[in-house]
């Protein structure tokens, strides 16, 4: 049974230091853990989006967040992977009903998917004959379902097909030195006949009257991971300032600490970090509080979830780039907990989501300007 709603924050940090010790595991392998990610599934981690009517949780938006950052100081790749399978799991609110109670009916069911790189979806009587290549699909190697979109040959209408894992092919094309864990694994599909109630149109309209259906995956994503970055972050400048207590440098009398470049850089961290978790917290407020009150919420509340996500991402960066420098030769090992977290946040600014793009389509929102497109 999934935990109360009030329970999980708990259960997180009683998993914290399982996570912390097997960090070095996870990036070794790129994946988690079996017996860690069985239990992440036992105690309903990857169902905390989904809608009650189908056994989900259906968590309060804001306790998420702080979810997802909580585990992302453990480790950035177990975080990740929570966001991609919630993320996606809130699409089972706009699938036709008997797809989503096959799929989450399983306690354990968690999906992966990843974008085309050329696939096409041939309609044939009843169905689909599926055939292509997707990437980058986080959580592979636990993942029991996948979501393989692609076009529709002729008309190129997306659709999403769903397929067990066991019909699809592994590529592993995951070999990079940030959020290794992740497993972000390609698939390939041949000519694979998909029943045409194992699909769905994303677009379609919930079924759900919850606060959360209002809200489109894509912005899941986007608060999501920029709580990733931020709890990476967060664990990075921690292990910075447990450093600087104790580390004097090569030939010096002095500590760390007590250096004037080091305490300047301290304080710039600091309110980096806490100056763009404010504004991503007070963007996912608003939008959350008009959710619930009015079912949906304005277009200038979608840009800011948009626009805080990605400066909360690229702001992590800088904020992990000033504890690697303030701990030198130290962070340079991969026994260093600063090690991990640098390569992991500079991946993340890699991802769709911390695109520098976005700086200029929100801008666009806010000029007015004849151009713009969130």
């Amino acid at each position: 049974m999934a935990a109360p709603n009030n329970d999980y924050h708990t259960r997180t940090c009683d998993l914290l230091p399982r996570i912390s010790e097997a960090a070095g595991q996870i990036d070794r392998e790129r994946k988690l853990p079996k017996d860690l990610a069985d239990e992440l599934k036992n105690q309903g981690f990857f169902r905390l989006l989904v809608p009650k009517s189908l056994g989900g949780t259906e968590l309060d938006y804001l306790k998420y967040l702080d979810i997802i950052e909580t585990f992302a100081t453990a480790d950035g790749s177990t975080a990740w992977c929570l966001n991609q399978g919630n993320g996606f799991a809130t699409r089972s609110a706009v699938m036709p009903e008997p797809l989503a109670r096959e799929l989450f009916g399983d306690h354990n069911t968690v999906i992966a998917n990843g974008p085309p790189a050329g696939a096409t979806a041939t309609p044939v009587d009843n169905g689909y004959t599926l055939t292509g290549r997707w990437l980058f699909s986080s959580g592979f190697p636990h993942a029991n379902w996948i979501g393989a979109i692609a076009p529709i040959k002729d008309t190129g209408k997306p659709i999403m097909c769903m397929v067990p894992k066991e019909s699809v092919e592994c590529i592993d094309i995951w070999q990079v030195s940030g959020l290794r864990g992740t497993g972000s694994f390609g698939f390939e599909i041949h000519d694979l006949f998909v029943p045409t109630e194992r699909t769905f149109n994303q677009e379609a309209p919930s079924r759900e009257d919850g606060p959360l259906y209002t809200f489109p995956t894509t912005l899941f994503f986007a608060s999501g991971y920029a709580s990733v970055a931020l709890g990476v972050a967060r664990a990075g400048l921690d292990a910075a300032i447990n450093l600087a207590n104790t580390k004097k440098p090569a030939g010096q009398k002095d500590l760390l600490r007590d250096k004037p470049i080091t305490q300047q850089q301290i304080g710039h961290a600091e309110a980096t970090w806490r100056s763009a978790k404010a504004y991503l917290r007070q963007s996912a407020e608003s939008a959350w509080q008009s959710a619930k009150t009015t079912g949906t919420f304005t277009p200038a509340e979608h840009t800011h979830i948009r626009l805080s996500g990605t400066h909360a991402i690229r702001q992590a960066a800088k904020v992990i780039d000033i504890a690697y420098n303030i701990c030198g030769s130290h962070a340079i090992f991969e026994t260093d907990p600063i090690h991990r977290r640098f390569q992991d946040i500079h991946a993340i600014t890699q991802q769709t989501q911390g695109r520098m793009s976005h700086y200029e389509t929100t801008g666009q929102f806010f000029l007015d300007s004849k151009s713009k497109g969130i």
